[in-house]
């Protein structure tokens, strides 16, 4: 059935710290290769409530964030293509040209074009920086989209996102069958991290010191160690036969947590995933003679690939991963200040705000 289409869209800005606006702004216009998402929900990211918090003053106002969202296709340009069609759902990728050295590697990440195009830190002609996530229409190049299963919870597809960048950093730990990888930090992004680990193979721990998100991973089936109560590296070597994990993976930015790393992993060719970020940074204090030594791998991971969105679309599409758990609050648009204000609670996970 045909839609119509308005002529304006409203859109969630965030204007300085601990302010949110509900602007009302012209229906973007739609070239030959884009199409029109009519935007069902839009799941708040930390670098969204961490920036109302008032901790990422360096991405900048006015901030048209959320970049975990999906929608349904509406309309489509001339030259959409067919991977598309009208009606189905649809989940947002990065930003990239296709055409530089680095998109033509597979390495979408680092796309010299990136920030002048469609991306998170871009400044529009309007003067809003961000993708336009908490919006009720996007329109979007087709390539910048990706088609999720129609009858898909909107909210649980707006983690095409999150999950592709887990893949990136699994990819990057090259975790493998039967090795033994501890999480620390069971919140959302850990516990993707953990899921997506465990469908790689892998037998997966989770550290973690607050209970409710203790009793979220033991929910879906994870051993969880709490270094609040016991030690944190003594229980994993106890674990694996006194060998420490294979690998471990830092899903929270602190520098306590960066200190248990080095000590649960194992003593020759143990890999470390630095995959949170956080502000203040923490710190990482290490002997570079014991990388040299040990032979410690310490890995950064960042962002996603189009190779890591399609492995993420495959997870989340075929049920190998559960994200349904991970969401504990839905808001409409007009209540977006309460969205922020619940996804900024200490030991909360998603919260989606619902945008039709």
């Amino acid at each position: 059935m045909e839609q119509t289409i308005p002529d304006t869209i409203r859109v969630g800005v965030l204007t300085k710290a601990h302010t949110l606006d509900i602007v009302t702004l012209p229906m973007p216009k739609m070239g030959d290769e884009d199409v029109l998402v009519k935007q069902e929900a839009s799941n708040i990211c930390t670098t969204d409530y961490t920036q109302w918090q008032g901790k990422r003053e360096h991405q900048g106002y006015p901030m048209a964030g959320g970049h975990e969202g999906s929608g349904i296709v509406v309309a489509k340009g001339a030259k959409a293509g067919d991977e598309l069609r009208i009606g189905d759902r649809v989940a947002l990728t990065y930003a990239y040209c296709g055409r530089c050295k680095p998109c033509r590697l597979g390495q979408q990440i680092e796309c010299v074009e990136k920030f002048n195009l469609v991306s998170y830190f871009h400044q529009s002609e309007l003067g809003y920086y961000g993708t336009y996530g908490f919006a009720t229409y996007m329109v979007r190049p087709s390539k910048y989209l990706i088609r999720m299963n129609r009858d898909m919870d909107a909210a649980e597809a707006g983690f095409l996102e999150p999950v592709a960048t887990v893949v990136n950093g699994i990819r990057k730990l090259r975790v493998a069958p039967m090795e033994t990888v501890v999480v620390i930090g069971a919140g959302t992004m850990g516990l993707l991290n953990a899921q997506v680990a465990r469908a790689y193979g892998a037998r997966v721990l989770v550290s973690e010191m607050l209970e409710n998100k203790l009793q979220c991973a033991r929910d879906m089936g994870f051993v969880t160690i709490n270094p609040s109560m016991e030690n944190v590296a003594e229980k994993v070597r106890e674990l694996t036969g006194g060998l420490g994990a294979d690998a471990v993976i830092v899903a929270v930015g602190a520098t306590k947590a960066n200190e248990q790393a080095l000590e649960m992993v194992k003593a020759l060719d143990g890999r470390v995933l630095f995959f949170a970020a956080s502000y203040p940074k923490p710190e990482l204090n290490i002997d570079s003679n014991l990388i040299h030594y040990r032979k410690f791998e310490l890995i950064g991971a960042f962002e996603a690939n189009q190779r890591d969105f399609f492995d993420a679309a495959t997870l989340l599409n075929n049920g190998h991963i559960a994200v349904a758990p991970l969401i504990r609050g839905r808001y409409p648009l007009d209540e977006i200040e309460k969205a922020f204000e619940a996804a900024s609670v200490p030991g909360s996970y998603r919260i989606a705000l619902e945008l039709s």
